[in-house]
């Protein structure tokens, strides 16, 4: 939606003509006054943002680039996670052939490797400082029978340190210039991609530093709109739609 003084546009889709020919609707000398944009990254995105705001500085969002890394340890936990289970079955197979109980391994806190790999999920997403007492069983578990992993997640948390200590561009840039070292000494697959679409969009990224300035206002407003849609069913009537966001959120 764009809105400039009595100018309300919707519109459909994020087809980049479609969406700066709204946004050009604007006055160009105001839209020249827009200095920084926080987007994600979508190529899509960048081309609508270079037409419509020429004076901006675009940044690529630091919570969609975590995203990017978290992500390729998932891949991870997810590819063992299909093995365990492969095991798993085969296992079960064998035990019916030879018309014997099946019995998988159980680990010291319970979990089973399947269970241990499902039940990884959420203690990844989080530095080690914010896991709980189970989650830190879990995690020494899981990290010893997967080394893997745990190279991946320690490969995560540095990447999400160099956000979190560095506060100008000279030293992010220096700190992600080591963490590429760091993933092509790993050689693991899903942090090489990672580290490609991150070194492709390097310029972007390190232009966070300047301002720290992230799109986390507008993603949480984005849920809370998923949110009330789903709440009323979705949605027929667009403008009365509008018009409750607007006396709920406004």
């Amino acid at each position: 939606m764009v809105a400039e003084g009595a100018l309300v546009a919707m519109v459909a889709g994020t087809k980049a003509t479609d969406v700066v020919a709204a946004l050009t609707k604007i006055p160009e000398k105001r839209r020249h006054t827009v200095t920084e944009v926080t987007l994600d990254m979508s190529n899509t995105m960048n081309v609508i943002v270079r037409a419509s705001f020429p004076q901006a500085s675009i940044v690529t969002d630091r919570f969609h680039v975590q995203q990017l890394v978290s992500e390729a340890v998932q891949d991870i936990r997810n590819k063992l996670r299909r093995e365990a289970l492969q095991e798993e079955t085969a296992a079960i197979l064998l035990a019916k052939q030879e018309k014997r109980l099946y019995q998988p391994n159980i680990y010291s806190n319970g979990d089973t490797k399947k269970q241990l790999l499902s039940r990884s999920f959420y203690l990844l997403f989080k530095s080690t400082g914010a896991w709980t007492a189970r989650q830190t069983e879990r995690a020494t578990i899981v990290f010893t029978v997967f080394p893997e992993l745990q190279h991946a997640y320690h490969l995560a948390m540095l990447f999400r340190a160099g956000y979190e200590r560095n506060h100008t561009k000279v030293t992010a840039k220096r700190c992600l210039d080591q963490w590429y070292t760091k993933v092509e000494e790993e050689q693991i697959d899903a942090f090489m991609v990672a580290a490609e679409s991150i070194r492709a969009h390097e310029d972007t990224i390190l232009n966070y530093f300047t301002h720290r300035s992230t799109n986390a206002l507008a993603e949480s407003f984005n849920a809370k709109l998923k949110g009330f849609r789903a709440l009323v069913r979705g949605v027929r009537d667009i403008p009365f739609f509008l018009f409750r966001v607007g006396k709920i959120y406004g």
